[in-house]
């Protein structure tokens, strides 16, 4: 049975002896779980901004995020409470910016040791270089399991904090890391004890390469809970915090601390839970929310929470206990954003953040490739030929997780690419072309959908853009159509679009997320989040002597 409260008034008599003792017998423990998902290195403050309520019926873009100013906040939480701890729900490394990624995000786990992390439930980039690669990052040690090389900074001591994994089992069936553990808060007889689970999502070896996760499974998310909660209990834990890489979205909505049309593959694994977990802190989908059990049509009180991504919000979650009944008694949580007009940089995580964004200095005139002409920056909405290789270097980079088609924003193209005279192309470059740093996101969408998202880039909500998109997939439009009519003719591989057959697209985060007015990219289904966009580019580039741009015009316009 659930153990929480029953609110009961009672009327205490003027005359009743020690009045204050008793109050002070009934008081609960109170914990402040600091709670964040979906890190991934940003160590830096992020280009993307946060886009929240302005309180007068519209919204607002603040500025958030980076190690330093997430110092702060995590300080400021701190405070708050005198029985505290920090925990992520995975993906806290992989698809990082570069002056993390660069480094094996060794200056990440740096930065969370300074700030003060406790436990990180493992996501599924944390597997994105590899078993020993991410045992390293637990231990320490400059043993190379990569092509990059480890400790080029200096000497790696490894995470401070706990990694935990209910359930990722190795080959002879235990978990790579712990499945849970324990921590006390208070003193002495008013002292509780809270259980904290770690886990990945169950399709992890379908989101990484075989290699990432070769020799591991990856089990069901409902019974790992189930088992290591009733383990939990059993050691005397008077609550159970879960820390899951998988989530759901609420129906869109800036409110960061919003519910409402809650959905996302959690909701089975929730629904199969025991009575013994009290909090779920969530991730993996990059949406913000705050759910209370009621809204998500449960029974049995819980929390859900969210903190979207890359560190520019944080989730304050107040747990309290009675540990004289060994009762949670109340809980409550909102996401804070990691706002720079609120929080100040903490000076040695900002110093210690510096170390290495010098360090990424060196790493520009790194030569990557090299390219048969240049093109300039795309203007007036269109791709053009640089829209068109980034979009194929999306598209190959992809195709493992069924992709058919890859489409770009031109607006996200951020410099002209222009080789030396050799054709010689540096990683200076091409990040100055792709600055963003996004993960590439594989949906499925109906024919009917594709249009939409096609017709999104013509209709009156902003500026006109005409996405890029990767070679054997070309479309036609009509500015002289009605609005959502003005797409006229969709080519795939020589064939019309089928309006009700489904299609592997694939985009990166930003455009994934429903941005820039893209809104039907969020309906898509089935998705797989893959590396960085910068690293396909990397990799297509360099994937032969010298690549050819690709100059054919795949956008055509209907003129008058």
């Amino acid at each position: 049975m659930r153990r929480f409260p029953v609110l009961i008034a009672i009327m205490l008599l003027a005359g009743c002896a020690a009045p204050m003792a008793s109050r002070q017998a009934a008081a609960p423990v109170t914990v402040g779980i600091i709670a964040f998902n979906d890190f991934h290195g940003n160590i830096e403050p992020p280009r993307a901004t946060v886009t929240t309520p302005d309180g007068k019926g519209g919204t607002t873009e603040v500025k958030a995020g980076g190690a330093a100013w997430f110092a702060s906040a995590i300080d400021n939480l701190r405070a708050k409470y005198q029985n505290h701890a920090v925990v992520s729900a995975g993906d806290l490394v992989s698809g990082s910016p570069i002056a993390s990624s660069l480094f094996l995000d060794e200056p990440t786990v740096g930065a969370m040791n300074r700030i003060g992390l406790d436990f990180n439930a493992v996501g599924n980039h944390e597997f994105d270089r590899g078993r020993e690669e991410l045992l390293r990052l637990q231990s320490g040690g400059c043993e190379k399991h990569t092509l990059r090389d480890p400790c080029q900074v200096e000497p790696f001591a490894g995470a401070d904090f706990a990694f935990l994994s209910a359930s990722t089992f190795t080959e002879d069936g235990t978990t790579l890391f712990p499945a849970s553990v324990i921590r006390r808060f208070g003193e002495g007889s008013r002292q509780v004890a809270v259980g904290f689970i770690g886990l990945t999502l169950r399709e992890t070896a379908t989101l990484v390469s075989g290699e990432g996760t070769k020799g591991l499974t990856f089990g069901d998310e409902a019974e790992a809970i189930n088992g290591a909660a009733a383990g939990l209990r059993s050691d005397g834990a008077d609550a159970v915090v879960v820390l899951i890489h998988q989530g759901g979205s609420p129906s869109a909505s800036p409110d960061p601390n919003g519910c409402e049309g809650f959905d996302g593959a959690i909701m089975p694994i929730l629904s199969r839970l025991d009575s013994g977990v009290d909090v779920v802190v969530s991730g993996h989908t990059h949406a913000a929310y705050v759910c209370q059990a009621r809204d998500l049509g449960m029974y049995s009180p819980m929390l859900l929470t969210s903190a979207g991504f890359y560190g520019r919000l944080v989730t304050d979650i107040t747990l309290s206990v009675d540990p004289d009944t060994n009762r949670v008694v109340a809980l409550q949580a909102s996401n804070v954003i990691v706002d720079h007009s609120t929080f100040s940089e903490r000076a040695d995580v900002a110093a210690y953040v510096q170390l290495y964004s010098g360090a990424v200095e060196g790493q520009k005139m790194r030569v990557v490739g090299k390219l048969s002409a240049g093109s300039e920056r795309p203007r007036g909405g269109m791709g053009g030929p640089l829209g068109n290789l980034i979009a194929d270097s999306q598209l190959a980079a992809t195709r493992g997780a069924g992709a058919r088609i890859a489409l770009t924003n031109p607006f996200g193209i951020r410099d002209a690419l222009l080789p030396a005279s050799d054709g010689t192309v540096t990683f200076g470059q091409i990040y100055a072309v792709q600055p963003f740093y996004n993960t590439l996101i594989t949906k499925t969408l109906t024919g009917k959908e594709l249009k939409q998202v096609l017709e999104q880039g013509l209709d009156a909500e902003g500026p006109e853009q005409l996405l890029a998109p990767s070679s054997g997939f070309s479309y036609r439009f009509d500015r002289m159509q009605p609005e959502g009519e003005r797409i006229t003719r969709i080519i795939l591989d020589g064939q019309p679009i089928d309006p009700d057959a489904s299609y592997r697209v694939t985009t990166n985060s930003f455009l994934a997320g429903g941005r820039d007015g893209y809104t039907i990219f969020a309906l898509g289904r089935d998705a797989v989040t893959g590396g960085s966009d910068l690293d396909a580019l990397e990799d297509w580039i360099g994937g032969t002597s010298i690549r050819t741009l690709p100059q054919e015009q795949r956008v055509s316009e209907t003129l008058p």
